[in-house]
């Protein structure tokens, strides 16, 4: 099982950001699978997901200050774990950013809990099975 379901980072430049990346990442398999345009997203910027295999591992968005705004995503391999990386994230300090739960914007099997790490990183937990 791979230990990151997901990155996320903020871009200054998402144009500039597809260029660099589409290229860097094309001799490792790598390519654009996703662009959601301003008018899909939460924060009114373009969202781009890069990956292999049809799944979009790699997540670069704009309108967010580069390195202050910091997502990942660590798999599960159960609901269970989910809420148990929760509760522990919760009792080591952590911040609720979204209780464990079904994220139906992504897909009806998108199981979920988001935590703030203690730096403010916007920590993950996904299961995405049955």
């Amino acid at each position: 099982m791979p230990l990151i379901d997901h990155i996320e980072f903020a871009v200054e430049n998402i144009e500039r950001a597809r260029a660099f990346y589409e290229r860097a990442l094309a001799p490792l398999g790598v390519t654009l699978l996703v662009t959601i345009g301003p008018n899909e997203t939460r924060n009114g910027g373009t969202r781009l997901g890069f990956g292999a295999n049809e799944y979009p591992s790699l997540w670069l968005h704009d309108h967010a200050a580069p390195g202050k705004v910091m997502h990942v995503a660590f798999e599960a391999a159960s609901r269970a774990e989910v809420r148990q990386f929760y509760e522990e994230a919760l009792a080591a300090g952590g911040r609720d950013n979204g209780p464990p739960g079904i994220r139906d914007h992504y897909h009806s099997r998108y199981y979920a809990a988001f935590v703030l790490d203690p730096d403010g990183v916007n920590v993950e937990a996904v299961y995405q099975g049955d």
